[in-house]
């Protein structure tokens, strides 16, 4: 930054837009479509300067984001998307995560009522255990507060609900493998009682029944259900490669990554002898050794889906009590290969 203040040049580079673009934003005039005025405030952001005066607002409001630990990488990038999302729309984000050992749900909810919240997304909440009691959330309905709830539908919670279609994802993976070659296919899923984990389990054994023609409780016994963890995708995994699994689908990244470390224990090699596939494909996965096959999650669209029907539910305009299901894409990588004669 120099006395002279920022340059439009340095500013339209940054946005990739024309000076006379950055100039009508910087001055207030209209002709400049929103999606391209943000990129050029996000540039004076990015290069270190402060937005002009008349362009600084109030915030529309704040919404929470009540998520998971951030330790799986997954959650991050939905929060991230989700705060870019608010942001957009003028509203000031509150991430609230649920540590080990500290507030619960219940009591996160509570401090941003507490604060005034607008309204609240809920990330993989208790929403999504069926051992959890709903009521918290018809008392929530009931006091006024808007939410929607991403991950896990519950029937019982009249709300909007947006989920990845995990029934697809597991036709998808299970369907790659086999196209591969692989035969003896095992699942390292997530604890039963939530719904993701459930979904999975359901939409595996009907891809086993349609390639192989197994039961559903053949299907079973090719199902680990296990923490969501590096650790636990490792014993889960680890069980299915000693009955003789030469391909594993992992209901996430971590997961997966556990299965390839129980892979190496046992002296195998992946993807040569054993091909894991994940399931959430965040940023880093590609970067893992080896680069991780996995069904990607629509991060982005899901987030737009959410804070969209959660603002048009806090303008007074009730958004479909129903879950919206998008469809996930496999991306392949280099944890899958042929399967060895």
């Amino acid at each position: 930054m120099t006395d002279a203040g920022p340059r439009l040049a340095d500013i339209a580079a940054q946005a990739a837009v024309s000076e006379a673009t950055v100039s009508r934003v910087l001055n207030g005039r209209p002709g400049v479509a929103d999606a391209t005025r943000q990129r050029v405030l996000a540039a004076l952001d990015v290069l270190g300067w402060e937005r002009p005066a008349q362009l600084r607002h109030r915030s529309a409001g704040l919404v929470g984001l009540v998520t998971p630990e951030l330790t799986n990488p997954i959650f991050p990038a939905f929060a991230q998307a989700v705060e870019q999302v608010l942001a957009g729309h003028g509203y000031t984000p509150v991430l609230c995560t649920q540590l080990p050992g500290g507030a619960t749900e219940d009591e996160l909810v509570e401090q941003l009522e507490e604060r005034g919240v607008n309204g609240i997304v809920f990330l993989s909440g208790l929403h999504a255990d069926t051992a959890a009691d709903p009521a918290r959330y018809l008392a929530l309905t009931e006091r006024g507060v808007p939410f929607v709830l991403v991950n896990g539908y519950n029937e019982r919670i009249r709300a909007p609900f947006v989920s990845p279609d995990d029934h697809t994802a597991m036709a998808m993976a299970v369907g790659h493998l086999a196209d591969l070659g692989h035969t003896r296919i095992g699942l390292a899923a997530g604890p039963l009682r939530y719904v993701p984990s459930r979904r999975k389990a359901e939409g595996f054994a009907a891809a086993l029944g349609e390639r192989f023609g197994l039961r559903a409780e053949e299907a079973a016994a090719y199902t680990g259900h296990t923490l969501f963890s590096v650790e636990g995708g490792q014993v889960a995994a680890g069980a299915l490669l000693d009955q003789g699994c030469t391909g594993v689908v992992c209901a996430s990244d971590m997961m997966a990554l556990g299965a390839v470390r129980a892979a190496r224990e046992r002296g195998l090699d992946v993807p040569k002898d054993v091909s894991v596939v994940g399931f959430d494909d965040s940023r880093l996965i590609a970067f893992t050794d080896p680069p991780l096959t996995t069904v990607r999650q629509p991060v982005r669209a899901m987030a737009t889906a959410a804070v969209g029907a959660l603002l048009e539910e806090i303008r007074g305009n009730p958004v479909q009590r129903t879950e919206f299901v998008f469809q996930p894409e496999l991306v392949v990588r280099g944890s899958t290969a042929r399967v060895r004669e």
